[in-house]
């Protein structure tokens, strides 16, 4: 517990830190914890002897993450994620014929998957800092996130009696995931009180139950997925707390959803 603490402090610092400077140093700390999230993904589908399918779903994840055009580099601020998507899918499928079928058509599916997952996911953490009310917006979903895992956590643990997905997740319950949705709302209306000329009560609301249900979402998908491959943690890069993919379930799910729901400005 005492080395969770520890380890959870200082990683706490420094990503607000890096957060509220923003610019090259947030989005420098994304781009790390892309590639590790990423390394992490890889090993835990078995796929590190296939050295080529797993490259090339790493350039394909770094290209998707950063909004190049916000960075003001020619070669790349055109980039459009579906183009790259398909080249991606369509380099992978040429490895199933080039290897002879020694990377498998399943496993190329599982590396495009991975792709998309975490290109998108943190493309909008970045993206979502960007704008001039960037870190309020950023924050905003950072708190709710988090004040859905506290909330979920808390809740569940005083009065949790009827569980929510046992075959997912045994120890979440009914009352937690409902706890951590209010207390996600209730910070999201805290920010709407401090700031009204950017966010309404009314779409503060908004805002905490739909993070509160899609980052529970996500946490039970990360879950699924460690059940299926037998782990508990999917690194130990994180003393105490495991690994980034384990960190970031929540986010890789609610940053893409609230921009494309269009709820943060753009």
């Amino acid at each position: 517990m005492k080395q969770r603490i520890i380890t959870g402090v200082i990683a706490g610092i420094v990503f607000i830190t890096l957060l509220v400077l923003g610019g090259y140093s947030y989005a420098a700390l994304i781009v790390l914890l892309a590639v590790v999230g990423y390394g992490e993904y890889i090993r835990m589908n078995g796929y590190t002897a296939h050295k080529g399918t797993a490259a090339i779903g790493l350039v394909a994840t770094l290209l998707l993450a950063v909004p190049w055009s916000s960075f003001g580099i020619p070669l790349l601020e055109k980039l459009d994620s579906a183009a790259l998507i398909w080249i991606a899918m369509l380099a992978l499928l040429f490895i199933t014929v080039a290897s002879k079928n020694v990377v498998t058509i399943d496993q190329a599916a599982v590396v495009l998957l991975g792709v998309v997952y975490m290109g998108f996911g943190f493309h909008y953490m970045i993206a979502t800092r960007l704008p001039e009310h960037g870190l309020f917006w950023t924050m905003l979903v950072f708190v709710c996130i988090w004040a859905t895992d506290s909330g979920a956590y808390f809740v569940g643990s005083l009065i949790g009696k009827h569980p929510l997905w046992p075959q997912i997740s045994p120890k979440k319950s009914i009352e937690g995931a409902v706890g951590g949705i209010v207390i996600s709302v209730i910070a999201a209306c805290i920010f709407a009180w401090s700031e009204p000329a950017l966010l309404t009560f009314g779409r503060a609301v908004e805002f905490g139950v739909l993070i509160g249900i899609v980052g529970q979402i996500g946490d039970l998908i990360q879950s699924a997925y460690k059940r299926v491959k037998g782990i508990k943690d999917t690194g130990a890069i994180l003393p105490g707390h495991g690994g980034v993919l384990d960190r970031v379930d929540s986010w890789l799910i609610v940053f893409p959803f609230v921009h494309l729901l269009g709820l943060i400005p753009q």
